[in-house]
């Protein structure tokens, strides 16, 4: 930002006594609180801190390594992926993929080396659930059509890994980086849809989106704490969280009014929403997760032999 400096009239000539106006003792003041507050480095507002950047580094690392955990949880325990777009983890797990290849080219860290590796298995692991539980194949089938598929990105991400960096070109390893931010970015298109189309967010994971915005925020602010901004990768973060907070937003508003709507439906069905605590507040003798079993009194075996023969004696 460059300082604004308001001119000054010129000084009389030598001999004469400078004459101090208003106007001098204003302009002078200005100019002193705009050199104060104007910062001619355009990075001059971020603060460079290498050990903050580092640990909110390894905080989005971690984040963005096993965010896929509830989510492979929440689709075993309940073996359905309604709702959970298919082509939305295919194409994340996919995104990997170049997301790999600029990591190792660039020479990052290893941690940071790994992470798309394991971002990309856990992914492609959910569209095998989503090929399991969604298509109704079998653990075998979709057990191969998954490793078949994994096998195939690792080996062609070792390929390309081998013929770009031969070459040498920034401008393809640039690329690379590029296109992965901008397949995370259109993998949650699908997922709108699936929000559209069931107007509430079921299927997918809550807490797996949490923890994948924490991750981008991390990300975002390890960044601002750099000597010099990356625009590309805070370009990408940014589209994460964005996008990300639509589908917890969407949670937060449309599953509400999703519940009120069937117990709406079923009000007018004839039937009658009534929520646990309200049934075991009108019947505390009711358990309600144990069925009632009616009690039998014993009956007296005299009472028993002479149903059977009236006229028959014990005697």
């Amino acid at each position: 930002m460059a300082i604004n400096i308001i001119p000054l009239p010129q000084d009389p000539p030598s001999g004469r006594q400078p004459q101090v106006s208003q106007y001098h003792v204003l302009t002078g003041t200005l100019n002193k609180w705009v050199a104060y507050f104007s910062l001619p480095d355009p990075y001059a507002t971020m603060v460079v801190n290498p050990i903050a950047e580092n640990v909110l580094g390894t905080m989005g690392t971690i984040c963005w390594s096993g965010q896929l955990i509830p989510q492979l949880w929440k689709s075993w325990r309940e073996k359905s992926t309604t709702g959970l777009s298919p082509y939305f983890v295919l194409l994340w797990g996919l995104a990997g993929l170049p997301l790999g290849v600029y990591a190792i080219l660039q020479n990052l860290s290893v941690p940071l080396i790994v992470q798309p590796q394991l971002f990309s298995f856990l992914c492609l692991f959910s569209w095998g659930q989503c090929f399991h539980y969604g298509s109704r194949k079998t653990s075998l089938v979709a057990l191969l059509v998954t490793g078949g598929v994994m096998i195939f990105v690792g080996g062609l991400e070792t390929a390309i890994v081998f013929a770009v960096r031969s070459s040498n070109n920034h401008a393809v390893i640039n690329f690379f980086g590029i296109f992965a931010s901008v397949m995370l970015a259109c993998g949650l298109l699908p997922q709108y849809y699936e929000i559209v189309k069931y107007k509430e967010v079921i299927g997918i994971s809550i807490p797996f989106i949490t923890i994948d915005w924490l991750g981008a925020i991390f990300a975002l602010v390890a960044l601002l704490c750099r000597p010099k901004f990356d625009v590309k990768a805070g370009v990408a973060y940014s589209l994460v969280i964005v996008m990300d907070a639509i589908i917890i937003l969407a949670a937060i508003v449309l599953n509400p009014l999703a519940r009120r709507r069937r117990r709406r439906e079923l009000e007018a069905e004839g039937g009658s929403v009534v929520s646990p605590v309200m049934a075991r507040a009108k019947c505390p003798e009711i358990s309600p997760k144990k069925e009632t079993i009616p009690s039998i009194e014993p009956v007296p075996l005299e009472n028993v032999l002479m149903t059977d023969n009236p006229n028959r004696s014990l005697n």
